[in-house]
C-alpha cells in the first residue's frame, strides 16, 4: 500500500470511530474533498452531518467553522464587516465564519437566496469582497453544506447557479440497527463520550492529496465514456437542462479521486459509476412529463448508464 493510500485509509477510519454511517458515505465526502470540490449533503436533521463536517476537518487537520443558516440570516454576518475602531478612528474589516478550511453551511436551505448567494463568490473564487475590498480565504477551503429535504416547511429551494458550484451531492441516511444502538449505548453511558477524531494526516496535507489525483492517470477511452455519458442528459427525453461543460469536467475530476481513494493510479469505468449519481444529478432538471410520471434523477442516470457502452480497460 502506497503512502497515500495508508493516509487515505487512517483518515477514513479515524471518521469512521465518531460518525456511524456507512463507509461508502465517507468515501463519497472523501472524494469532493480530495478533488477540491464542495460538497452538499441533504437529509433530514440528526442524522449525523454536523459531527460528519467536524470529523473530516479534525482527521485532516484543518480548522472548521459552522455557520447556521435562517431566514433572519444576512451576507454579512458570513462574510463578515467593517467595524469602526475607536482608538484608530479608522474602520477595520472583521472576517467572519466563512474564514476557515472547511465551512460547515449548515441547513443551507432555511436561508432566503440573497444569503445563500452570499457563499457564491467565496466557492467559486476563494475569496470575498466587502464593500469593494477583496478578501482571499485560507487554502485548502471547502464547503460542507447541508439542507433539509426541499419539501420540508420553511425551506428556499438553493438557485441552480449555487447547485453547481457543488461538486458532489449526497445522502447520509439512518444508521442501521446495530448503529443506532451503539448511539444508545453511548448515550446511556455517561462516562461514554463521542471518540475524539485526532489528526490522521500525518505530514500528508490536503494539498499533497490534491497533487497526488491530478497525477491519476484517465485513459482515453475513460475521457470519452465520461463526456459520452454527460452529452447523453442533453439527449434525453425526460432532461430540459442537462449537464454542462463544467460538470463534465467535476465528474472526471471525482472519478480520479475515486481511484486514489480505492488504492489506483489509474480510472476505471467503475469509479465513473460510482460517483455518477453524487456528481451529476442535482445538476441535472427535469421536464414537467419527467416530474408528472414519477421519473427520477436517478431513474435517468441508470438509464444513461446501462445504455452506454462500458469501455474495456487497455491491457
Amino acid at each position: 500500500m502506497s503512502k497515500t493510500a495508508r493516509i487515505i485509509d487512517d483518515v477514513l477510519d479515524a471518521v469512521s470511530s465518531a460518525v456511524i454511517t456507512d463507509r461508502d458515505f465517507l468515501e463519497t465526502i472523501l472524494t469532493g474533498v480530495i478533488a477540491d470540490g464542495h460538497i452538499l449533503i441533504e437529509d433530514v436533521p440528526g442524522t449525523g452531518k454536523t459531527l460528519t463536517a467536524q470529523s473530516i476537518a479534525s482527521a485532516l487537520n484543518l480548522s472548521f467553522s459552522r455557520i447556521q443558516f435562517t431566514p433572519d440570516l444576512l451576507p454579512s454576518d458570513i462574510t463578515g464587516s467593517h467595524i469602526y475602531n475607536e482608538q484608530t478612528g479608522e474602520f477595520e474589516f472583521k472576517s467572519g465564519p466563512v474564514f476557515a478550511n472547511i465551512i460547515l453551511a449548515d441547513e443551507i436551505n432555511r436561508a432566503p437566496p440573497k444569503t445563500q448567494a452570499a457563499l457564491l463568490e467565496a466557492m467559486g473564487e476563494t475569496q470575498v469582497t466587502v464593500d469593494d475590498e477583496t478578501h482571499q480565504l485560507p487554502e485548502p477551503f471547502f464547503v460542507i453544506a447541508t439542507q433539509n429535504p426541499v419539501e420540508q416547511e420553511g425551506t428556499f429551494p438553493l438557485p441552480e447557479a449555487q447547485r453547481d458550484r457543488f461538486m458532489i451531492k449526497t445522502t447520509i441516511g439512518y444508521p442501521e440497527r446495530s448503529g443506532e444502538l451503539k448511539l444508545l449505548r453511548r448515550r446511556a453511558d455517561r462516562m461514554s463520550q463521542v471518540p475524539e477524531v485526532e489528526d490522521a494526516s500525518g505530514d500528508t496535507s490536503v494539498q499533497k492529496l490534491h497533487r497526488a489525483a491530478e497525477d491519476v492517470t484517465v485513459a482515453e477511452e475513460i475521457q470519452e465514456y465520461i463526456v459520452d455519458i454527460c452529452r447523453a442528459t442533453r439527449e434525453n427525453n425526460f432532461v430540459e437542462v442537462g449537464i454542462s461543460p463544467r460538470g463534465i469536467q467535476r465528474l472526471f475530476e471525482a472519478a480520479r479521486a475515486s481511484a486514489l481513494i480505492s488504492g489506483r493510479q489509474y480510472v476505471a469505468p467503475n469509479d465513473v459509476q460510482n460517483i455518477a449519481h453524487a456528481v451529476l444529478e442535482h445538476r441535472i432538471i427535469l421536464t414537467s412529463e419527467a416530474q408528472i410520471e414519477g421519473t427520477s434523477k436517478a431513474h435517468v442516470v441508470d438509464n444513461i448508464l446501462s445504455s452506454l457502452e462500458v469501455p474495456a480497460m487497455p491491457q
